[in-house]
């Protein structure tokens, strides 16, 4: 896959296939629209073209931030994962925003990288207020030679995924869920750091994450059964996510992570934490013995887990 920031580093080509979306999470219903632009385009022996934004466009014109399901880079390797020929990272401004549905498609796609098929969700919407839809899109088509692709929505349990519901289940602290729509484990990633060793005091010795990204969405506090990949291996943990009120800690959130089986020193190592299952939420105990007992029926607990989801850390 190229990767490209520039419209003039693509090339024109008439017989490409492309496809226009921020694609935050690269769920299962973005792997539709992604492969099915893929598939056609090796069909017409054209090239795929994928045009996504950063930063996120709910970013620059949304009323509220927006946490992410994926930074920049993490969506450049699972779009890569699914194999098209050109990845196009534009990068998105007020004023770009602001530019219609009509002129942004003939700039880009129709005199600028070519297209003989656009192949998009359902439910497409583009440019300034959205004006630009599916139906739009095929009108445009018959004006300038293109055909269109729209993908029927994926639904899994009678929902149909999206990453706004996928954000909502990790908000709720349901990370199975989020998993299934995203057709793979939701994780976090970063580099250990040294804490106030309050874990290591108490029996449960723990590396302490600071996160590569501000900008990533973080699940609901609480403990979690997670994997945690170090390098070539990954080791089964329980991660807590909070603010530690047993001991009236008044510093921020923070993501600690206990491995069950594991004594290396860690600090200054990248890790990815990947979440498996829920455990509860985060309690506030009388004192040191009423965690440390909760500790170790955590540990207990991810330890029946680790059986359940070998296959994780074969």
């Amino acid at each position: 896959m190229k990767v490209v920031s520039k419209l003039s580093e693509i090339g024109f080509d008439k017989n490409s296939v492309v496809t226009v979306g921020t694609f935050d999470g690269v769920h299962v219903g973005h792997r539709e629209i992604i492969s099915e632009a893929v598939g056609r385009a090796k069909a017409l022996e054209g090239r795929s073209v994928i045009i996504t934004f950063e930063p996120h466009p709910r970013e620059v014109v949304g009323s509220q931030s927006i946490q992410l399901l994926t930074t920049i880079d993490e969506r450049k390797r699972l779009l890569g994962n699914l194999k098209p020929d050109v990845l196009f990272v534009v990068t998105f401004t007020y004023e770009f925003s602001r530019q219609s549905f009509r002129d942004f498609y003939l700039k880009y796609l129709v005199n600028g990288i070519g297209v003989s098929e656009i192949v998009e969700g359902y439910d497409h919407h583009f440019g300034r207020d959205r004006e630009g839809s599916i139906e739009a899109l095929i009108t445009l088509g018959k004006e300038f030679g293109f055909s269109v692709v729209a993908v029927k929505p994926v639904s899994l349990g009678g929902e149909l995924v999206s990453s706004t519901r996928i954000r909502r289940f990790l908000q709720e602290g349901n990370v199975e869920q989020a998993g299934e729509f995203l057709g793979k484990l939701y994780s976090i990633d970063g580099k250990v750091v040294r804490g106030d060793g309050r874990g290591k005091q108490l029996g449960f010795p723990t590396a302490n994450i600071a996160l590569s990204s501000p900008k990533k969405l973080i699940p609901k506090n609480g403990v979690y059964f997670v994997a945690v990949h170090l390098g070539t291996q990954t080791r089964a943990g329980m991660a807590n996510i909070g603010f530690r009120p047993t001991f009236g800690t008044n510093g921020g959130q923070t993501v600690e992570v206990h491995l069950l089986e594991f004594q290396q020193d860690l600090y200054g190592d990248e890790v990815e934490v990947r979440f498996l299952k829920r455990l509860r939420d985060e309690q506030k105990f009388s004192g040191p013995e009423g965690l440390i007992e909760q500790l170790r029926l955590d540990r207990e607990a991810s330890l029946k887990l680790q059986k359940e989801f070998s296959t994780t850390f074969s």
